[in-house]
């Protein structure tokens, strides 16, 4: 029902642990493009971080499978212990330090995904780029839309993309775009929100779609985070929703 929405990018993040399965019947369903989610590349880091003992290879032909049966894949990759502690993004990650850096993007490198990268320490991206260049060479690319939160560069061999997300050096709250609408009809304006808006109330209650509409617009008029440009030791106390409740 999504998926005929017009002008509508149905995505999913995902594990990948049955995409391999799945990829086929989730294409026929309308589905766009996946997400999937990686914290390690060494086997035995990864089987340890995912709770549930299945081998990075799964996930990997799990991407295979989903360029086999035309979706796109991003992946998206941090530091997993990083993710855990901070509750950044879905993420697919090798924790990008040095030549580690190198093996993990030469292993998916070809698959023809987008990589987005955000490293674990506090790297200035260029940095980071200059590291891929020199080994895979790169081209920037233009923004898909205002406020895309990922530095976009094109491998000059045409196997797919690159993208930096600079959250900490280089801070995107001014032109974010994103809302989060979680399970329970609470939206939130902010990543590292530490409250929500109930818009189930209005759905239940029967409120017109255009009062919703300007409910939603009222709020985002409003909105004032800017989480990422402060990072100061007084924000990183504040309890906020868990990444796991609204997604990425």
């Amino acid at each position: 029902m999504l998926a005929d929405i017009p002008e509508m990018d149905l995505t999913l993040t995902t594990n990948g642990s049955l995409l391999a399965r799945k990829a086929r019947a989730l294409k026929a369903a309308g589905l766009n493009r996946v997400t999937v989610s990686l914290d390690s590349l060494d086997d035995a880091v990864f089987r340890r971080m995912n709770d549930a003992d299945f081998p990075v290879s799964e996930v990997l032909n799990g991407i295979d499978a989903a360029a086999a049966a035309g979706l796109a894949a991003d992946q998206d990759q941090h530091g997993g212990e990083t993710r855990r502690e901070r509750g950044l993004g879905p993420a697919d990650g090798a924790v990008l330090q040095g030549q580690r850096t190198h093996r993990a993007l030469h292993r998916i490198h070809g698959r023809g995904t987008h990589q987005r990268l955000a490293h674990e320490r506090r790297d200035p991206s260029a940095d980071i780029v200059r590291m891929v260049g020199d080994k895979m060479p790169l081209e920037p690319v233009e923004p898909n839309y205002r406020g895309e939160v990922a530095e976009r560069w094109r491998y000059l061999d045409g196997s797919g993309e690159v993208g930096v997300i600079s959250s900490v050096t280089q801070a995107f709250c001014g032109t974010c775009t994103r809302a989060r609408l979680s399970t329970e009809g609470m939206l939130y304006t902010c990543l590292f929100a530490t409250a929500g808006y109930d818009l189930r109330g209005m759905l239940r209650g029967g409120a017109p779609d255009a009062e919703i509409s300007d409910t939603v617009a009222g709020i985002w008029h409003i909105r004032a985070d800017r989480y990422s440009e402060l990072r100061t030791a007084e924000t990183a106390k504040l309890r906020k929703i868990e990444m796991s409740y609204i997604g990425g």
